[in-house]
């Protein structure tokens, strides 16, 4: 769900919107790839009979900077950490949440931002989160050979590793391997040890991965043996028979982190397949679907309670009693920070 570049000009953001999944044109959801899946939302089809168009992005920096640059959609799946940003561009309208009948039903601690919802309105519903952890080829390394997150810079595995091309789960993983657990408050000392651990970890990557499919095959032919990846990474690899396991308790901890939908200001097509959509994808049986078809979990605490605890363990989502750093909003202006040392050492500085 990752792609390696920005799309800077407008001209480049309107051409990609001819590549979306036509289908019912009085909506357009601006998505990550791979979730225009009719599980999902199966409630929108039941009613609207046919899927919504979509569009896709690769990571959460690209599709801020297309819908900046003029790209329209009425609802678009961006996670936490980038709500603050589409607010502050003045890209949004509230959520009139009398027309989400399930809103209630979400778990408080995914609601609780001020950045998602204060005395303006709700700004922002999250659906879907899971876990950033260690994946690592069993065939190839030792379960000891993973128990800290060290590995990443450990010479024996240089040019074996993944890490993701985003900036918020490989900071996360520097900020955890450098001892911080919480990166809403990121002190200088802080930022410049993650960027100097960061950069020993890129001595040893062989690629930054784009998307789960591209890291599967990376771990298929034995490219890659260690990768920090999602959930539904480690479902693709388990797909294409890679033999892995996902380590959720290294001692550092891991990162776990939630997305959701915003509502566009001026969107071009129809208000109420806006809310159709939404509230299909809060309907219960849509927590299965993200379940089977991603490996996540659903940010409806009711409808997870439908779920038994056997499943959430099957595909790595019930809870971890170890430490976890939530990608929760940070200050805009930290995270562009880190967008600019990330992509500086990835080219080597």
């Amino acid at each position: 769900m990752r792609l390696t570049k920005l799309l800077a000009s407008t001209a480049i953001a309107f051409s990609f919107a001819t590549l979306a999944n036509a289908a019912d044109p009085d909506i357009t959801v601006f998505d990550w790839a791979g979730f225009e899946n009719q599980s999902l939302i199966e409630a929108y089809v039941a009613k609207n009979g046919d899927m919504p168009t979509y569009s896709f992005f690769g990571d959460d920096d690209e599709a801020f900077q297309k819908v900046s640059n003029g790209f329209k959609a009425d609802v678009a799946h961006p996670c936490a950490q980038m709500v603050q940003k589409y607010r502050d561009a003045g890209l949004l309208e509230p959520w009139d949440i009398s027309k989400i009948p399930l809103y209630g039903e979400i778990g408080e601690r995914y609601k609780k931002s001020k950045i998602f919802a204060d005395e303006t309105g709700v700004w922002y519903i999250p659906t879907d989160g899971a876990y950033t952890a260690v994946a690592y080829n069993t065939d190839l390394v030792k379960p000891e050979q993973v128990a800290s997150l060290q590995v990443f810079v450990d010479p024996a595995f240089a040019g074996k590793i993944s890490l993701p091309d985003n900036t918020d789960d490989t900071w996360s993983l520097a900020l955890l391997a450098t001892g911080v657990s919480d990166w809403t408050n990121v002190t200088e000392e802080q930022f410049q040890a993650a960027g100097a651990w960061l950069r020993l970890a890129h001595a040893n990557v062989r690629t930054y991965w784009a998307d789960p499919s591209e890291l599967a095959q990376l771990m298929k032919t034995g490219e890659v043996v260690i990768a920090w990846t999602w959930n539904d990474g480690v479902a693709n690899l388990r797909k294409e028979g890679v033999p892995v396991a996902f380590n959720r308790t290294p001692k550092e901890g891991v990162a776990n982190w939630f997305c959701g939908y915003v509502n566009f200001k001026d969107a071009p097509g129809s208000e109420d397949k806006a809310y159709d959509f939404i509230n299909a994808w809060l309907d219960h049986g849509s927590a299965k679907g993200l379940l089977d078809n991603f490996g996540y979990v659903h940010a409806n605490d009711v409808a997870m309670k439908d779920i038994p605890v056997e499943e959430l363990k099957a595909h790595d989502v019930d809870p971890v009693d170890g430490i976890l750093l939530s990608q929760v909003p940070i200050d805009p202006t930290m995270r562009d920070r880190m967008t600019q040392e990330f992509e500086m050492i990835k080219s080597g500085f």
